[in-house]
């Protein structure tokens, strides 16, 4: 049984929502949010509550009853008050520049990587080596940090990359000397 999908989510005054042809739309001060919903559940929506219902009682609507719940609750948060992502760079001489809606890293390599931002992320450097992501859709958000990561993971034996700040790098020993 689920338990996310049965919790009914909260609105605030801020939040305007229309529910169309399994379709919602949610607007906020920070912008607008809309997506389908599956043909599994059905939304019930009141003043201030939104509930996700299964149509039929089977193990997959039940899971799909949560990951809508959990999908929609992104979309009223992210619209209200929007989400940050915030990545570190370690290494000596790794280093990023925001340039409008572009970042310019510096990572080891022989070149450059201007890394374009999707529309809707925006992105701000702190002390060349901390950057921060933010926007109002969770999942955009998120794969543009992996993106972001992925330029140069982190190794594991000096810490050198882009890791996420709340990452932790375990480390390995390096070689040892024989005699």
């Amino acid at each position: 049984m689920t338990r996310v999908g049965k919790k009914p989510i909260p609105l605030s005054d801020k939040v305007k929502i229309t529910y169309q042809d399994r379709q919602i739309t949610v607007n906020g001060e920070k912008g607008t949010l809309s997506r389908t919903v599956h043909p599994a559940v059905e939304l019930n929506i009141s003043k201030d509550t939104i509930e996700v219902v299964p149509l039929v009682k089977d193990r997959q609507s039940q899971a799909i009853q949560g990951l809508t719940r959990s999908l929609v609750a992104n979309m009223i948060t992210g619209v209200d008050q929007g989400f940050e992502r915030v990545l570190e760079i370690n290494g000596i001489g790794y280093r990023a520049e925001a340039k409008g809606t572009s970042i310019l890293f510096n990572l080891g390599y022989s070149h450059p990587i201007d890394f374009k931002l999707p529309e809707g992320i925006s992105a701000t450097v702190d002390k060349k080596n901390v950057i921060r992501l933010t926007g109002i859709d969770k999942e955009l958000l998120g794969r543009t940090a992996a993106q972001v990561r992925d330029l140069r993971p982190p190794e594991p034996y000096k810490g050198k990359g882009i890791k996420y700040a709340e990452e932790y790098i375990h480390r390995k020993a390096g070689k040892t000397g024989t005699k």
